[in-house]
């Protein structure tokens, strides 16, 4: 996996580069890769990456606040 680490000194100039940042490391993460396969398939069908992305985030933080 790649490193997506900003370090904490590192200006940066908008939050679209940290979304970015983000949405690489978790399309790249295992958890991502199983939602997609399962529960990706069904809850996001024929939405592109950010928005399947925005979907998993919700439904873990369901999952975590339930």
């Amino acid at each position: 996996m790649q490193n997506s680490t900003i370090p904490a000194n590192a200006p940066l100039e908008n939050d679209s580069e940290i979304w970015a940042s983000l949405k690489s490391a978790i399309a790249a993460s295992s958890g991502f890769k199983r939602w997609q396969q399962f529960d990706g398939q069904v809850i996001c069908q024929g939405k592109n990456l950010d928005q399947q992305i925005r979907c998993y985030l919700s439904e873990t933080l369901n999952t975590l606040a339930y």
